[in-house]
């Protein structure tokens, strides 16, 4: 049987095995899920987000990764520069997260991404 991580997927770096993503974080799904792109999360280990962000990006077959924090929520593309996200956004707004999620799965399209403002 294959290994789950070895699906083309949107990787969501989640800091331990333990962790679950937040219920907040349910717009950012329902982005990507409208877009048909699958999504999962990877335990990745860092203390930064941004760069939690990059190593799930290096990590997904798909080459983009998502990181969160208590404020923040990353998206990253393994083409760009580790410090140096495509979009950083605040989790203050469902309707903005939805998007995200949908510009996350846009740029695996590669199709015009949504506006965020």
């Amino acid at each position: 049987m294959a290994n789950t991580m070895d699906k083309p997927a949107i990787f969501i770096a989640v800091p331990t095995v333990a962790s679950d993503l937040p219920a907040t974080l349910k717009p950012l799904l329902n982005g990507i899920e409208e877009e048909a792109i699958p999504v999962q999360t990877k335990v990745i280990a860092e203390d930064d987000v941004t760069m939690r962000a990059y190593q799930a990006a290096l990590a997904s077959r798909l080459s983009v990764g998502i990181g969160f924090d208590d404020q923040h929520v990353v998206v990253h593309y393994k083409n760009l520069h580790a410090e140096q996200p495509l979009f950083t956004v605040t989790r203050d707004s469902a309707d903005r997260l939805r998007r995200l999620g949908a510009n996350a799965a846009r740029l695996v399209k590669g199709v015009p991404f949504k506006t965020l403002d």
